[in-house]
This record gives C-alpha cells, sequence and structure tokens, in this order.
C-alpha cells in the first residue's frame, strides 16, 4: 500500500476539513513544533504556548477518530526544527510515495512549500483550508480597474453574497454599517462579566518550552492559562461571548480602560486564525442572537462585530495576497528609528502606552483601538521603523499570523503602504486618547499641553508628524483641515521645537 503523508501546520486545526471527514489506511497526518516558526521573531510565552497546545490536542483528536499521526514535539530526536528539512527527513524515512498539504496563510511558507514540493520525488498536491469565505484572489478581483481599496463596498458584497444581517436586498435595519454608534467610552457602571476559566494547567510545557531555549516575550500563569487551545474550548469561549459580552460589544468596541484589558471584545482572534472556529458559524450564531432578541442585542452590537470578521478579517486577508510580498517593504514615510525600550517592558510615563503594552505583555492581547490609536498611534508620530513596528506585533499578540498582522500594522496602522489600505494616516493627539479612554486622567503627562514641562507627547509630536510629512500628505482631501489649521498656528514653531525635543529622547518619555 502507497501511503500518503498529509501536513497540517499549526494555524490548520479545522475539524471540519473534508480531510477528516472519513479515515483512510494510507494516510499519515504530519505535524511538528520547529524552531523555524518560534524563532522567526520573538513571541509572547503565550503564543508559543497556545499554539503547541492546541496542535497537541488536534492531533490527539485526529488519533481518537482513527486517523494516524506522526507529531514531532520540539524536544523530538526526529525533528529537524526546520519545515524543509523535516518534511524530507520524514518523507523518506516513511517511504512516503505521496505528499499533500493545506495552502497556508503566509506567503513565506507559501513560498517555502513550493519549494520542498520541487525537491521531493514524489507527487504532491495541495488543497484549500476550507476556513475563509472569499478566496486569495477575491479581493484583487473585486477591486479590478479601481483606484482604492474601499473596505466598505467589498462588506456589503460579503453580506449580500452570504445573506448575513439582510432583509430581501436591503441591509436589516436600514443601514449597512453601525459605526459611529461604536465610539463610546465605558461607563463603570456596566460590569464585565468575569472570563471563563478552562481549568487547564500548562506547567510541563512551558519547562519544555524553557528546556529547549526558546526565547520568548511576556509573561504566563501556566496554571490558569487563558486561551483557548481545542475546539470544544473555544465553542464555549465563543457562547460566552454571545450571551454575556455581545449585548455590550458594539456600543463599547473602540473603549479603553486601564482597569479593563479586555472589556467586551471576544477574544475569539486566536481560536479563528488558528482555524478551531469557523467564521461563518461565528457569524451565523451571532445573526441567530439578534434574530431571537432583538431587544437584549440591537443592531448596533451584532453589526459591529460581524463587520470585524465578515469585512475587515476577509478584506485584510485579501489585500495581504494581492499586494505581497512587495507589501512587507514597503516605507512610505522613510521611517527609521528603532523601537524604544518601554514597547519591551511597560516602562514609560505615557499612561496610555503604560497600559496598552503593559495588558500586551500581560496577556497577549490589547484589541483593534489600543493596536491603532495608542502603540500604532505612537510608533507612526515618532518615525519608528515599520519593520520594527512588524516585528513587534507579531511577536507580542497571541493572535498575530502574518497575513493578518501585517496589513493591519504596516497599512492602517503605520501608513507604510502610502494609502492602499488606509486613505489617511490614523493619527491623533491626547484628545481622541482621552476621549476613548479614561488614560489621561492619572497620567504624568498633561492631556491639554502641547508645550512646556509636562505637555503631552501626543500633541506636538501629532503637529510635528504632519509638518516634516506635508509634501506628502497636503494634498489628500480628508486631512486638509490639518494643513489649515498649521497655517494658522501661532504656536507652531514652539510645538515643533516640543516634537524635535521628545524625538531626540524617546527613550526618557
Amino acid at each position: 500500500m502507497e501511503k500518503t503523508a498529509r501536513l497540517i501546520l499549526g494555524d490548520q486545526l479545522n475539524q471540519r476539513h473534508s480531510w477528516f471527514g472519513k479515515r483512510n489506511e494510507s494516510v499519515v497526518y504530519l505535524m511538528m513544533e520547529i524552531r523555524q516558526e518560534t524563532d522567526y521573531v520573538k513571541h509572547h510565552v503565550q503564543k508559543v504556548l497556545a499554539f503547541f497546545q492546541s496542535m497537541r490536542n488536534f492531533a490527539d483528536w485526529l488519533e481518537k477518530q482513527g486517523h494516524e499521526v506522526i507529531y514531532l514535539p520540539i524536544d523530538h530526536k526526529e525533528n529537524r526544527q526546520h519545515l524543509e528539512d523535516t518534511i524530507l527527513h520524514v518523507v523518506k524515512s516513511e517511504r512516503f510515495k505521496r505528499f499533500e498539504y493545506l495552502l497556508p496563510d503566509e506567503y513565506r511558507l507559501d513560498i517555502q512549500l513550493q519549494k520542498i514540493c520541487k525537491q521531493l520525488n514524489i507527487k504532491t498536491k495541495s488543497f484549500d483550508t476550507e476556513h475563509f469565505l472569499s478566496d486569495r484572489k477575491s479581493v484583487k478581483t473585486f477591486f479590478s480597474g479601481k483606484k482604492n481599496y474601499l473596505m466598505e463596498s467589498f462588506y456589503r458584497s460579503m453580506r449580500e453574497t452570504f445573506d448575513i444581517l439582510m432583509q430581501g436586498q436591503k441591509p436589516m435595519g436600514g443601514k449597512w454599517n453601525y459605526d459611529q454608534d461604536n465610539r463610546n467610552k465605558y461607563r463603570e457602571e456596566v460590569p464585565v462579566p468575569p472570563l471563563p476559566a478552562f481549568g487547564r494547567d500548562l506547567s510541563e510545557l512551558l519547562k519544555t518550552i524553557e528546556k529547549a531555549e526558546i526565547e520568548t516575550i511576556g509573561t504566563v500563569d501556566p496554571q490558569n492559562f487563558p486561551w483557548p487551545c481545542s475546539r470544544e474550548e473555544s465553542v464555549t469561549l465563543l457562547e460566552y461571548f454571545l450571551e454575556e459580552l455581545l449585548p455590550y460589544f458594539g456600543t463599547y468596541q473602540d473603549a479603553m480602560h486601564s482597569g479593563e484589558p479586555f472589556l467586551f471584545h471576544s477574544r475569539l482572534s486566536f481560536a479563528l486564525n488558528s482555524k478551531m472556529l469557523h467564521p461563518l458559524e461565528v457569524i451565523q450564531k451571532a445573526e441567530d442572537c439578534l434574530k431571537k432578541d432583538p431587544e437584549k442585542y440591537g443592531m448596533a452590537q451584532v453589526e459591529g462585530f460581524i463587520r470585524q470578521i465578515l469585512g475587515w478579517r476577509e478584506y485584510m486577508r485579501g489585500i495581504y495576497w494581492a499586494e505581497m510580498p512587495e507589501f512587507a517593504s514597503m516605507n512610505f514615510f522613510h521611517h527609521k528609528k528603532k523601537l524604544p525600550s518601554y514597547f519591551w517592558n511597560g516602562n514609560t510615563k505615557m499612561n496610555c502606552l503604560k497600559h496598552a503594552i503593559g495588558q500586551s505583555l500581560e496577556h497577549a492581547y490589547a484589541h483593534h483601538i489600543q493596536r491603532l490609536m495608542v502603540t500604532g498611534n505612537f510608533a507612526l508620530l515618532a518615525g519608528i521603523d515599520p519593520d520594527e513596528v512588524d516585528r513587534w506585533y507579531l511577536g507580542i499578540y497571541v493572535d498575530a499570523i502574518e497575513w493578518v498582522e501585517i496589513t493591519n500594522t504596516r497599512g492602517m496602522s503605520q501608513f507604510a503602504d502610502g494609502g492602499i489600505v488606509g486613505t489617511k494616516p490614523y493619527v491623533s493627539s491626547a484628545n481622541y486618547i482621552d476621549k476613548m479612554s479614561n488614560y489621561c486622567s492619572s497620567c504624568h503627562y498633561s492631556k491639554t499641553k502641547k508645550t512646556g514641562d509636562k505637555a503631552c507627547p501626543f500633541n506636538s509630536l501629532y503637529w510635528a508628524f504632519y509638518e516634516r510629512n506635508r509634501e506628502k500628505l497636503e494634498n489628500n482631501p480628508r486631512i486638509g483641515f490639518v494643513y489649515n489649521t498649521l497655517s494658522k498656528m501661532k504656536q507652531k514653531d514652539e510645538i515643533l521645537k516640543q516634537a524635535e525635543s521628545y524625538l531626540e529622547r524617546l527613550e526618557e518619555l
């Protein structure tokens, strides 16, 4: 009997895939924990633990379904620690006659697997992961002949295609988008329910990772590991979100609070990005909540959540495949500065950064506004090299895989793509951060001061950013008002000097 090796990567844990529906005695599934993947950036310890434990749980599930599995842990003697070397070794030693794999979501792995297949002297074939609701080319095809990628038009077409939140040909509730209702500051009288505990102890796995001398960042309590590492746990987290958090999600999805690192966010992104949950099941269950109890949920809550998955997630993946590999080297503003050391320890007098970075190090998590309008905003205003920013975001967050990280970071956050993802740079002064959080009220710096002692760095850096990039930005119709204000500003020279001073001593802020 000729044997087939089927590779499963760490973010391909889809129990519903057609591969696994029927046992085939000639098929062996190959999974591996390798240094190639733990070391290409320095990852958060919770991210490494979450992927390894989820992969091990998936391998156990495969075996319980009757499938044969070759699983190579990080410390296995047959593990060559590199995808190419390990596959070539296993295929040769096990005498496989055929090699199959699921299409990877990352460009680097796509190229690498094509190269590996050329080296194997056996039949090879790739298959779809059966996860995303659009294919790799959908976004590029959708916007063919158009000047810009506009997420809203793509999102509306996805709503129509999958009949989500629709009443015939029209959007349910009469509006496509409830974004205006998703920008409220958190009110502490609305309590955030406690998160479900999975009751898992990953101390032994942590010891294995430490013994292998894998360098990580951040902290973890291995006896109370917070991330879902199986489909069952992912479904539990989804049900908790739908019942407890979704009724408030849309209202507070942009809010930030020093005492509530998660607020009403689902924390489902790791389960989705590792494919333990399917996006359509999540979307449809959220829609069902609205249909069954519109008084409890409301359009602003449910549409705001569905837009992030059906719209933003699919859209960003499409841009990734439309623009890679060139996208990974774009640097529109030619920024070259290094990330300040407080991005690795949270030791800064800027309270917003202290909390956003601190919770990232503690929880391997920050929600989209903290990533975009605090850490990303500061990095862009400070002129940090987008390569540095990419590596930090890719390493620190449990849900960060390049296809979703780089488009959000280099594109949306840093405007390094010159406007492919966003129509303008997403930067702000202290005013926005204060509007959406309680960070400014207890900060060392004054949110209202642009110059002088304890003036908030965001205030002067904001104006200096626009001044030094005038040639690139002043003709952008969405930010003409900024240059009108700059031209009339009486304190302009003072503010620019303040910014220059801060840029010279970024490490001290």
